[in-house]
């Protein structure tokens, strides 16, 4: 069987890198884009087109949905639009696999029950790089034993949203084994406001914001006498590439939404 992926943001340097990677895999294929503009034109070799020999582009779920139903939206767009994406696609029976951040909490818990009243499967994943779950596993397994935690995220000057969705996602998962509690000296003080980052939970994050970055990011442990540093990077977005395929492949199977790569890891 053949899945049919549309793809939201396909234009977008991710976007591009995951048309590519669908479009080599043996059992899917990239049949729409939807855009905000562009309708009617055709995405060729990540060139928008009037020539009728390349994706096709919409401006609407519906009028995608009536030119031909996907299987798969995969959204890559931007925190403005993927609430709107997800819970439309959802609606139509289209499972969803998102790799926007910006979601909220109470966003994530209305499409959840959405997927599960509907038996929809789907997966929210704020980092699609197997190899920065992983570090978000090894951080939660470490937060148990040294239980004081800072989190530095670093990514590129265009991103929208901070903290990271993966430091979010990362703190939640130190949440669960790691007991509140307010780090530093009781009487700390902030000569410059924000100086010690934000605050989760006594957990301070840090988000970082240059040129010349991708997606980094270090937790810092620390414990009497010493420090745990879990380090990832990602160099290329072709490091996302192998967990959006291995996101689409399970959905297809799954009759929940589910919030992290972590959730179908082996």
């Amino acid at each position: 069987m053949t899945i049919t992926v549309a793809i939201a943001g396909a234009r977008g340097r991710m976007g591009t890198a995951a048309v590519t990677a669908i479009s080599n895999a043996a059992n899917m294929e990239v049949v729409a884009a939807l855009d905000y503009k562009y309708d009617n034109h055709y995405l060729h070799n990540g060139e928008v087109t009037m020539e009728p020999n390349g994706i096709p582009i919409y401006t609407s779920l519906e009028s995608l949905v009536a030119d031909g139903k996907p299987d798969i939206l995969l959204d890559l767009t931007d925190p403005n639009a993927v609430f709107n994406n997800t819970y439309q696609a959802l609606t139509m029976g289209i499972r969803p696999v998102i790799g926007t951040s910006g979601l909220t909490k109470q966003q994530i818990e209305t499409l959840s029950e959405m997927a599960a009243e509907s038996r929809i499967g789907g997966i929210i994943a704020p980092n699609f790089s197997i190899g920065a779950v992983l570090a978000m596993k090894f951080s939660a397994m470490a937060a148990r034993y040294l239980q004081d935690v800072e989190i530095l995220e670093m990514h590129h000057d265009k991103k929208v949203d901070a903290p990271s969705g993966t430091a979010v996602k990362t703190a939640q998962m130190i949440q669960e084994v790691r007991e509140a509690h307010k780090q530093g000296h009781p009487d700390e003080k902030e000569h410059w406001e924000g100086a010690r980052g934000a605050d989760f939970e006594g957990m301070k994050v840090h988000s970082i914001r240059l040129p010349g970055l991708l997606a980094h990011q270090e937790v810092l442990l620390g414990g009497e006498g010493e420090l745990l540093s879990i380090r990832h990077d990602s160099f290329d977005r072709k490091s996302f590439m192998p967990g959006i395929l291995m996101a689409i492949n399970n959905v297809i199977e799954r009759e929940n939404l589910v919030y992290g790569l972590e959730n179908i890891l082996d």
